[in-house]
């Protein structure tokens, strides 16, 4: 077990088909997280289906229906070391149903390689994910631009695809100059774990420096604990199990804790973490843990776990800051999207639109505007149609922010200003 490194969460985003599970699979197998022979089984499948390319993929699509569809649909977590870290990877869906997942994803990561194809450059999900993930609080970016064979290396194709994606990074506020822009190919394992001949005119890091760079994230310990669930388990033997991540805080056996909005609590009888116990959870862990006196019905996805002394915030209504991403035509007062926060889904009205923010300097230029629309910042007061956590994003950043989806899409992402408690 490898308590002794330092843990991170990793995002793998981008566009459907640009390459992301392929990538994340060749990385697992140059690290050893998975056996030769599990990969050589794949490759044989693979041929058989006609999909060779896929070997690498199915390592992380493990889902039948997923290897069948040959998309990417849960968020499947798997581990892998760097002589430095260890990495939990969040394989973030690129396919567009799948956004919605993709949130949950990058939602729980600290760093994330954004993968972008050589041959199609910047696409629709590369924008989205690109400002979801600044939205949802990733700072630290790897730029893959996959696919290289498929353009025979070349150097100019290299330089346009980073001139494309260094523009929206700008728009948002990140620095392409501090984000490494790697050429490789998934496939052929170009530039993931050693410099590739075929690109004689890179001098950058590859993946596996480039992972081991980047910077530890603060660990948010001294903060209240807060455990959103993402699921709940029947262990026979042991009862209810509910799994998720530490976001803040630390959990240890004996606490005594509650599930909010329900308010059904208990002492932590045993926490786990890759099927090991252990004895207190840290921030950034995955766990399941079990408590006294809880039931299967007692706790469900979306709801956090905290401190019964300091339980999360169950809001009545709450202000946000909001940027909308797209949207077919106006949003006005009482408008009723469903919010993603943490892992909860819930319908939220917006009864309120009290600014509009320039979305470039954040200065106000409109109190109380009618409506908004597609490019607008706006703060706005909103009413969850039922309880829900939400933290001020200066309390607790990890549990204030949010993505609003409508008609299939993200329409907008923002943060939790304030919060008017039930």
């Amino acid at each position: 077990m490898a308590a002794d490194k330092p843990h991170m969460n990793l995002a793998v985003i981008g566009h459907i088909d640009h390459g992301k599970s392929t990538l994340v699979g060749r990385l697992m197998y140059e690290a050893g997280a998975v056996p030769a022979h599990i990969i050589e089984k794949y490759k044989e499948e693979a041929k058989q289906k006609g999909k060779e390319s896929f070997a690498f993929a199915w390592v992380m699509d493990s889902l039948k229906e997923e290897r069948e569809r040959g998309i990417t649909i849960d968020i499947a977590h798997k581990r892998f070391d760097t002589p430095k870290y260890y990495f939990t990877v969040v394989d973030c869906p690129g396919h567009r149903d799948f956004v919605k997942n993709m949130i949950t994803g990058a939602s729980q990561a600290d760093a994330a390689i954004l993968v972008v194809a050589a041959p199609d450059g910047v696409m629709a999900q590369t924008k989205e994910h690109i400002f979801l993930s600044r939205t949802l609080g990733i700072s630290q970016l790897i730029i893959a631009i996959n696919k290289m064979d498929a353009v025979d290396y070349s150097e100019a194709k290299y330089k346009e695809v980073v001139e494309q994606v260094s523009g929206l990074l700008k728009m948002i506020g990140f620095k392409p100059a501090d984000i490494p822009f790697i050429p490789t190919s998934a496939f052929m394992g170009d530039n993931i774990t050693k410099l590739s001949e075929k690109t004689p005119w890179y001098k950058g890091p590859v993946i596996m420096q480039a992972l081991d760079e980047l910077k530890e994230p603060e660990k948010p310990s001294t903060l209240p604990l807060r455990i959103p669930v993402e699921d709940a388990y029947t262990i026979s033997g042991i009862g209810t199990v509910p799994v998720g991540r530490v976001e803040t805080g630390v959990m240890k056996k004996g606490d005594k804790v509650v599930f909010m909005p329900g308010g059904a609590g208990g002492e932590v009888k045993s926490i786990e973490m890759h099927h090991e116990e252990i004895p207190q959870a840290y921030p950034g862990d995955n766990i399941g843990w079990n408590v006294r006196g809880i039931g299967k019905n007692d706790v469900r996805r979306g709801d956090v776990c905290g401190h019964t002394d300091n339980p999360p915030k169950v809001a009545d209504e709450f202000v946000g800051q909001i940027v909308v991403l797209q949207h077919p035509s106006a949003i006005t007062a009482g408008y009723t999207p469903v919010f993603h926060a943490h892992t909860s889904q819930i319908a939220c009205q917006l009864i309120e639109l009290n600014k509009k923010l320039d979305p470039k300097t954040g200065q106000v230029k409109e109190e109380n505007p009618t409506f908004i629309k597609a490019g607008d910042a706006a703060i706005v007061t909103i009413k969850p149609t039922k309880p829900m956590v939400i933290e001020p994003v200066k309390e607790i950043p990890q549990l204030g922010r949010f993505a609003i989806r409508d008609m299939g899409m993200t329409i907008a992402a923002g943060m939790c200003m304030s919060v008017k408690q039930k």
